[in-house]
């Protein structure tokens, strides 16, 4: 495609690097998990042996955030290594969004709820690790647009299995209005099957197939478990998903669910290992945003579709035997855009200028070659029934929960943001306030061709 062209000066910097020197890359995205219901961050109920694994010989996160309290603009953040907000989406493709497109410089109202994505003249992260040699692949819930001009394999990736909605029947592949979500590249494909075990399935195969040939692999699996609609594995005659049982489940279901993911992290690793590639394998696991109903979000308050902590931090592993250390916490700041810029360095690219990226490499960060400096991470919720905003400055984040009064929390002594010390520091209420409307300012003046809230 001719935008290859464009950055296609990326090639001179890893022509000279064989694929053997430049690792593997894997990331694992879960749907709507909590951030206590991993073993590594907690949870005694349910059993995550594969994914705490990836944390005992890696690095655990402890202050890790989501792009968005919702799934679709987190993703899209991750894809663009940017902030989604730059090109229009804030919420999540689905029943209940609020869209608009331009059309003649006019914004009309979109009344097809699967009629837009992520927008095509963006370059995407596949795109830049495609064009740097990798092969890549996705499997899973791609959220990102449903039409075929939106389909992963005309995004950047070569190998696409999984379903392009967000929260679809899990064994009928079948949104609840019955549009069929389930492709093969950009073939429907009619298939048996628990959605979460052909995941797995494919994803371990894509890892089997490259592992150990002359090209490096990136292999993105967005999972859509541990999402409604809450169906367990090995229960076929599970009712087909309606907008009125979406949301029925039990914590029962959502551990049988998560235990699943588990599973196909565990068919994964397996490969690496049969490969002989996993020391040099940078493998990630994150969840998209925080967990609701059924998950536990312990130690931290509320949960998804909120800018409190519950919403927007994640638990994030990461495993790098070549060059990360074994059984490292740390608590540096980060954010699922700061993956992308990640993802480029380590395969030996350059970020881009023309639209540069709003998250950091970590490498040299977690390897002790640059110092942290105080990061602003911002969200906001800006729908016609809801205004939520938030702002996380070193220490100190600031939440506007529907402009009933200013709050403010030191999140190192307060994780559960229980004490409101905005009487007690009015000037650092006042200094958050302004680098949120100073971010605001440059993300609503940014061109966009549609709107997502």
């Amino acid at each position: 495609m001719l935008r290859f062209h464009f950055f296609s000066f990326l090639m001179l910097a890893v022509a000279a690097v064989s694929a053997a020197d430049r690792p593997n890359i894997v990331f694992v995205l879960a749907d709507d998990m909590g951030h206590g219901d991993l073993g590594c961050t907690g949870c005694t109920d349910i059993a995550t042996p594969n994914i705490d694994r990836i944390a005992a010989e890696g690095m655990r996160f402890t202050d890790f955030y989501s792009n968005a309290p919702v799934c679709t603009p987190t993703r899209c953040g991750f894809m663009l290594g940017r902030w989604q907000q730059r090109v229009g989406i804030e919420w999540a493709f689905g029943y209940t969004v609020e869209q608009m497109k331009k059309v003649n410089g006019e914004w009309v109202k979109v009344e097809d709820i699967h009629g837009l994505g992520m927008p095509l003249e963006e370059i995407t992260l596949a795109d830049r690790l495609k064009e740097l040699g990798y092969v890549c692949g996705a499997f899973g819930k791609w959220h990102l647009g449903y039409e075929d001009p939106y389909n992963p394999v005309n995004r950047g990736f070569d190998e696409y299995f999984g379903e392009l909605l967000g929260h679809a029947d899990y064994y009928r592949h079948a949104y609840y209005d019955g549009t069929y979500a389930l492709r093969d590249g950009l073939e429907p494909v009619k298939k048996e099957g628990y959605l979460t075990d052909l995941i797995n399935e494919r994803a371990a195969a894509f890892v089997k197939k490259h592992a150990g040939g002359d090209k490096p692999f990136f292999l993105y699996v967005p999972h859509l478990a541990v999402h409604a609609p809450f169906q367990p594995p090995d229960a076929p005659d599970t009712p087909m998903v309606t907008k009125e049982n979406m949301l029925h489940g039990s914590r029962a279901i959502y551990k049988a669910m998560l235990e699943r993911v588990d599973r196909g992290v565990g068919m994964i690793l397996d490969e690496l290992d049969r490969a002989g590639v996993a020391d040099n394998t940078l493998v990630v696991f994150s969840s998209d945003n925080g967990g609701e109903r059924w998950a536990s979000n312990l130690p931290l308050f509320h949960h998804k579709a909120t800018v409190w902590e519950g919403g927007i931090r994640v638990p994030c592993l990461m495993r790098w035997p070549a060059q990360l250390p074994a059984g490292k916490v740390t608590d540096l700041p980060a954010i699922t855009m700061d993956l992308s810029a990640t993802f480029v360095k380590v395969a030996g690219g350059e970020l881009p200028q023309d639209k540069p990226f709003d998250g950091v490499n970590l490498m040299p960060l977690l390897l002790g070659q640059e110092q942290p400096v105080d990061r602003t991470f911002c969200w906001r919720i800006q729908r016609s029934n809801r205004l939520m905003k938030a702002v996380r400055h070193g220490k100190w984040k600031y939440v506007n929960d529907g402009n009933t009064m200013d709050l403010l929390f030191d999140l190192e002594q307060d994780i559960g943001e229980r004490r409101n010390l905005n009487y007690t520091y009015p000037e650092i209420t006042e200094q958050l306030k302004r680098r949120l409307a100073d971010w605001e300012a440059e993300m609503d003046q940014s061109e966009k061709t549609i709107l997502v809230r």
